[in-house]
């Protein structure tokens, strides 16, 4: 793996401030890990192919899947000759496939796009126009939308402008918007494979310890929530996954994340469909949790809470909800 990627990675070593010029039209290479999403991958592909850039290296890892995948990956193979690569092969799950893709990859410009997302048109030709404009940023990202089962709106997807503190207290990028130059994905040390929930997280929060991001004004892509996919079905995962990260990462585990992580143990609620609904009880057994996550920040974090505690009275005084994000 070692010798792979150091002949994947041709690019040299740059600083926060600096990247490599790209060539006059990069290629991009664009890797789509998959596992019995049949009902999903034609939408996935379809918004992959049908992007009006016109040098996309395009590279489908299925992970050995039982459903239709792989007759649909000979149709397209059909319909679209030469304009894609796949292979069925059994992995260790989405961060293996991508790293995997990844290594097969050639292009200066890199992403995944899950088979039950979507992009919008010109998404391509967006990202390498940022990077154009944006020389120093190691990542680009849009706007984005989730979406229902069947790729209906549901709402925006919150993504903001990139701020280094602010990513350590959510993430607020889309995955399926983002880009990356090929060489800061290869420097980060490509996905975690321990990781299956927050792979993502953990990669934005790797790269900005060395290089800035970018966000581009256009809706980029669709982020599809369903009742069965990873985001909802294995909340608890994913908030161990996330004070795992950020601990490593930032050494520090916000207020925002340690309640949704306790609103979550107390009601088991989703998040996303099903709110939890604020409480007391909630708050107090977050402040008990993040006391024991930070025990070397733990002033940082009893200010966190005496700023959220002060904030609730006010909301409860003047009757208004709480600000918007900045």
């Amino acid at each position: 793996m070692g010798l792979l990627l150091a002949n994947r990675i041709t690019q040299p070593t740059v600083t926060a401030t600096e990247q490599p010029q790209l060539s006059s039209q990069p290629l991009v290479s664009i890797v789509t890990p998959t596992f019995n999403m049949g009902r999903f991958l034609s939408e996935t592909m379809d918004s992959v192919l049908t992007q009006d850039y016109p040098n996309i290296e395009y590279i489908v890892m299925d992970g050995g899947s039982t459903d239709n995948t792989v007759d649909i990956l000979r149709e397209y193979e059909r319909r679209y000759p030469g304009r894609f690569t796949w292979i069925s092969e059994r992995d260790g799950g989405q961060s293996d496939a991508v790293n995997k893709g990844f290594l097969r990859s050639h292009g200066e410009i890199f992403t995944f796009l899950n088979s039950d997302d979507t992009y919008f048109p010109g998404a391509v030709s967006s990202a390498v126009e940022a990077f154009r404009a944006h020389p120093e940023a190691a990542v680009v990202y849009g706007d984005a939308f989730y979406t229902a089962e069947d790729n209906t709106p549901i709402r925006r997807y919150p993504v903001d402008p990139y701020e280094y503190e602010r990513l350590g207290t959510l993430c607020h990028i889309c995955q399926p918007a983002a880009f990356l130059r090929a060489g800061a994905f290869g420097e980060a040390g490509m996905l975690d494979t321990k990781l299956h929930l927050t792979l993502d997280y953990d990669l934005w929060l790797k790269i900005s310890a060395r290089h800035p991001l970018w966000k581009i004004d256009r809706v980029m892509a669709n982020s599809r929530m369903w009742a069965d996919n990873k985001t909802l079905s294995k909340r608890r995962i994913t908030f161990q996954e996330v004070v795992g990260i950020l601990k490593k990462h930032r050494g520090y585990v916000p207020l925002n994340w340690v309640y949704g992580y306790a609103a979550f143990l107390r009601d088991g609620n989703d998040g996303f469909y099903v709110h939890s609904k604020p409480s007391v009880a909630t708050y107090l057994f977050a402040m008990a949790m993040g006391f024991y996550y930070n025990p070397l920040r733990y002033h940082r974090f009893l200010g966190e809470c005496t700023a959220g505690i002060r904030l609730a009275m006010r909301m409860l005084v003047t009757g208004q909800p709480p600000p918007p994000r900045e």
